[in-house]
């Protein structure tokens, strides 16, 4: 569990105060709060202690919602699976960043707290180390699985700044925080990402406790670095592994679960799905341990028929629930005809909430009421979704509403933490790895890997879609075990050629990852971000022209987030450069 939260300054400001202060008068002396004796942190405990520390920056340091495991802004938002929601003028900052025209000044710092708040998981995870590596009281097998742990954290930390960023300072507990200044964010991070989890899987073992990453989360994570790398037969050995011997940190061995909605329920945390999660916790004197970086995302003025009541934010997009929509043979639309106005998901938009409206009558896959708060489906156990009455601006951010990772009516104030300033802090794990992502991921390696195999890849696809398929947990009527809508799925019954394979696992992780910060990232790695984005926007904005309208992805761009102009002032733009276009 997430208890420890300590503050610090950035890493690099902080470096930069080191190297810059010093004083020979002993009574100025003194040291600084919120640190430890070496004395304190050379025993098994204490390094313990740091690494929880470390643990923690998993769910964020400075308080900016952008720092959240989940990525609803970066992942999904820029994305094209949700808009930001709400009005135009509530977080008003984040409205340029999902029009491709964010700006290194950073007026919200959005950018320079995911960028402090990653350097300070590294930071972290150094410190981890270098008392590991002064330590005389640990045993030989303890250093190495702390080192594991600690290594595991540091190379998801730069992986995740490696996506946003691109062009990122990369140091080892080696480096003297005088130094860290000095270095150009033109390191190859890939390098240090790679030894950093091999180091963990040689390391790690497969159960480690529940909440700790143990050996198959680092096979799964460098699987992902080699896709990303587009090192796709090194990629399918790793998730070779990780399928066939698997076993999440408690161990279980990695499944994936009957109900898709048992995923994103608190009760039912660390299961069998969970290849890399971040803990969360309620009680502790703090709502920054339950998922603080949601607290927007629910439903607009619930009051008490619904969770959060405030504050409409991550309301998913038209396109993204249009892409529910399945042909008669419950196939996906693979030739993206979903937003045609024959099969655009019917919806309330522009109705009042005492309006009368039809339902949409014609196929969908059933993940659409797991994932997208529509009205006239059961929402979880609280009420079905009243339209209107839930949405701040339909004419501005649509008619849905955000449903994963949201609480139940019968958690209330035992799954969530109400101590703020809202009900909507939840205490359930966020995933950031999952069993279904790794069987993707794994389609997707054997598609592109020589010698792979379209059969595997059809298998893996078809294993989330037989679970998807199970109508025993689709969304029913309150009142009856019929079905919420017209739910119809089906699996796939060949892969003729890897281009229709390749569209139909692309397609695929849309669907089943909808909404959980993966997107963006996909779109880019795979080479498609321009004519994806740019086709979204182009439709989203006939709709929401208020918020989309003029909006374009510029190619060469926008694949990358700008470095932050307040960490080049810190430093000098001689040693961090600024990133293409910006």
């Amino acid at each position: 569990m997430k208890t420890f939260k300590f503050k610090k300054p950035s890493l690099l400001l902080g470096a930069l105060l080191l190297a810059s202060m010093s004083c020979s008068d002993e009574f100025l002396q003194v040291a600084p709060t919120d640190s430890l004796a070496d004395a304190q942190v050379s025993t098994k405990a204490g390094i313990d202690g740091l690494l929880i520390g470390t643990y923690a920056a998993l769910n964020g340091v400075f308080g900016n919602r952008f720092e959240g495991p989940n990525h609803w802004a970066t992942g999904s938002v820029v994305g094209g699976e949700a808009n930001k929601g709400t009005d135009a003028g509530d977080y008003s900052t984040l409205n340029p960043i999902q029009r491709f025209e964010a700006s290194p000044v950073d007026p919200g710092g959005d950018f320079n707290s995911l960028w402090r708040g990653r350097y300070e998981g590294v930071s972290r995870a150094n410190k981890v180390l270098q008392a590991i590596g002064n330590s005389t009281e640990l045993s030989a097998a303890d250093a190495a699985r702390l080192s594991g742990e600690a290594r595991m954290l540091r190379g998801h930390f730069y992986f995740d700044l490696k996506k946003h960023f691109n062009n990122i300072v990369v140091f080892d507990e080696t480096v003297a925080s005088e130094d860290i200044v000095l270095l150009p964010n033109n390191g190859d991070a890939w390098a240090i990402i790679e030894a950093d989890l091999q180091y963990a899987y040689d390391n790690l073992p497969g159960v480690n406790g529940a909440g700790r990453v143990n050996k198959w989360a680092a096979a799964a994570l460098m699987g992902k670095a080699k896709l990303y790398q587009q090192k796709f037969g090194e990629a399918k050995t790793w998730f070779d592994d990780v399928i066939a011997n698997g076993v999440t940190s408690n161990g279980l061995k990695f499944a994936l679960l009957d109900d898709y909605a048992q995923i994103y329920n608190a009760e039912n945390d660390n299961n069998a799905e969970v290849v890399f999660d971040v803990e969360s916790a309620n009680n502790t004197g703090s709502v920054n341990n339950a998922n603080w970086f949601d607290d927007l995302n629910y439903p607009y003025n619930t009051g008490p028929d619904g969770p959060g009541n405030c504050c409409g934010f991550f309301q998913p997009s038209f396109e993204m629930a249009n892409s529910f929509r399945t042909g008669a043979d419950g196939l996906p639309l693979l030739d993206k005809s979903y937003n045609s106005p024959a099969n655009a998901v019917k919806n309330d938009f522009g109705l009042e909430a005492d309006e009368p409206f039809v339902e949409d009558a014609d196929p969908l896959d059933p993940r659409i009421d797991h994932a997208i708060g529509r009205r006239g489906i059961p929402y979880l156990d609280w009420i079905e979704h009243p339209g209107k009455a839930w949405i701040r601006s339909q004419p501005y951010a649509g008619p849905y509403s955000p449903k994963k990772y949201i609480y139940y009516r019968s958690q209330e104030n035992s799954f969530t933490d109400g101590s703020s300033w809202t009900r909507g802090y939840a205490t359930m794990n966020y995933t950031i790895i999952r069993f279904a992502d790794v069987l993707l991921m794994a389609a997707e390696a054997e598609i592109e890997a020589p010698g792979g195999s379209l059969a595997t890849a059809l298998d893996y696809v078809n294993q989330v879609r037989r679970r998807a398929a199970n109508s025993e947990y689709w969304v029913k009527e309150y009142d009856s075990d019929a079905n919420a809508a017209n739910y119809v799925i089906s699996e796939y019954t060949s892969f003729p050629n890897a281009d229709f394979a390749r569209d139909a696992v692309r397609f695929e992780r849309k669907l089943e990852l909808s909404g959980e910060g993966h997107r963006f990232f996909d779109l880019v790695r795979w080479g498609v971000a321009a004519e994806e984005l740019n086709a979204y926007l182009a439709y989203e904005s006939t709709l929401l022209v208020t918020k989309f309208g003029g909006a374009s992805f510029t190619t060469g761009k926008n694949e990358y987030f700008p470095i932050p102009q307040a960490q080049i002032d810190i430093t000098g733009a001689e040693i961090l450069s600024q990133n293409p276009g910006y």
